[in-house]
């Protein structure tokens, strides 16, 4: 299979199932993934994205904020030199949003593949060991082709996103943390979440994170 790269920065110089659990006394403190909404990791039992693992996001549509939601995240990764991925996104990215959200392009890599091909390209990146996060847009897929995405990240010990339709929230997910996004009112509700029982109420979204 094959996939073509583009790097952004040359794109802008040219214009399994789990059962929740409680959280062990033990678990090491570097393994936290703060998302970088106060609220959001207030309500996420680890205290962030859960490490090693695949997070679902459900949109409503295509630029829902799911971008607003993964920007702090990604920005922290890239200027600390981590290799982020984007795999099949359904717009060209523009350079200058990334860059004012404060992610490094030079860090940044779009792989531009659509349907098998950017199941396999996600799952290669999340599998490698060389990237710190991989964003992709798997569409309509079965429980299986996440559990892949899943055990790659776990192989990898990089954080997977797969951002999906709203719809998919009725079918299971072996995803570690389901987050279903709102427009009005804007938040996030947390389906399922590793190491706790998800919040009754959703989390507010707010411009400051």
């Amino acid at each position: 299979m094959s996939a073509a790269v583009v790097s952004l920065e040359g794109l802008l110089d040219s214009r399994r199932v789990w059962k929740g659990r409680a959280i062990a006394d033990d678990l090491p403190a570097q393994v936290t993934q703060p998302t970088g909404h106060r609220g959001l990791d207030q309500a996420l039992p680890l205290g962030g994205w859960p490490p090693a693992a695949l997070s679902e996001i459900l949109l409503p549509a295509d630029g829902s904020g799911e971008l607003h939601l993964l920007w702090p995240t990604l920005a922290r990764l890239t200027q600390g030199q981590q290799h982020v991925v984007l795999v099949g996104p359904p717009f060209i990215p523009y350079p200058p949003a990334w860059q004012a959200a404060g992610v490094d392009l030079q860090w940044l890599t779009w792989v531009r593949a659509e349907g098998k091909d950017a199941l396999w390209a996600a799952e290669q990146c999340l599998r490698s060991g060389s990237c710190a996060a991989v964003v992709c847009w798997p569409g309509t897929v079965d429980d299986r082709v996440l559990r892949r995405l899943q055990v790659a990240a776990e192989a990898g010990q990089a954080l997977g996103f797969a951002l999906r339709g709203s719809q998919a929230a009725s079918n299971p997910s072996p995803a570690a943390l389901r987050i279903a996004l709102s427009v009005e009112p804007a938040g996030w509700n947390i389906l399922k979440c590793r190491g706790g029982l998800p919040p009754a109420r959703p989390v507010t979204w707010s411009a400051n994170p």
